[in-house]
């Protein structure tokens, strides 16, 4: 029986979307039989841009990651974005890679791949759900097949910390310093989202063998 592959497909800034991404690729290891992939999109930013604000040092951590093209999701079984928030919105690095796939959409690649969501902001109420809801229409109108957290994760119930996470996905906070990292919290519930996303995955393919 072949491996269920799960795509984790983001961009990070500074490394607070990468540690949530390795999150839920930790989490959808967990699933037996599970191969996932790490991929990041390609950079807008000119160079001079991010070593002025610190960016380009923050990004060596994930260096290493291979940056992806869209076609490279026809391969996968399962697809978990994560992006930042820029104004309520996915960042336009992602939006970049999002829109290189109208030939995949005439196609129908993607559909009934499943798909998932993350993101981070600044602030605690700065468009973490908005971003999130609002990539699930590009997820909709490729025929995917939209996965969430739900309450069973009894991390989102949280009311004695200050934490991201929603029934929508996974979520972080930086601060406007960009210092706060993802907390224990955050990251558990990114490692459910991953863990679900995969056994939704599994049911999917191995059901139809």
């Amino acid at each position: 029986m072949r491996p269920v592959r799960v795509q984790v497909i983001f961009y990070s800034m500074y490394g607070h979307i990468y540690r949530m991404a390795e999150a839920i690729a930790e989490g959808a290891r967990e699933v037996a039989g599970t191969k996932v992939t790490l991929y990041q999109v390609a950079e807008l930013v000119p160079d001079d841009v991010l070593e002025r604000s610190g960016a380009k040092a923050a990004r060596a951590a994930f260096a290493h990651v291979e940056v992806a093209e869209p076609d490279v999701m026809a391969e996968a079984d399962a697809l978990v974005f994560g992006s930042p928030t820029r104004f309520g919105n996915m960042a336009a690095q992602m939006r970049n890679f999002l829109d290189k796939t109208g030939k995949m959409w005439q196609e129908g690649t993607l559909i009934d791949k499943v798909g998932s969501v993350f993101t981070s902001t600044a602030t605690q109420h700065g468009g973490q759900e908005t971003t999130i809801t609002s990539f699930h229409s590009t997820l909709l109108h490729l025929g995917m097949i939209i996965a969430g957290v739900p309450y069973s994760e009894e991390r989102l119930l949280n009311m004695a910390e200050i934490t991201g996470g929603s029934p929508y996905g996974a979520s972080t906070m930086s601060g406007n310093d960009g210092k706060r990292m993802p907390t224990e919290n955050e990251l558990g519930i990114a490692r459910t989202q991953g863990r679900r996303v995969a056994e939704i995955a599994a049911r999917l393919v191995r059901g139809g063998q």
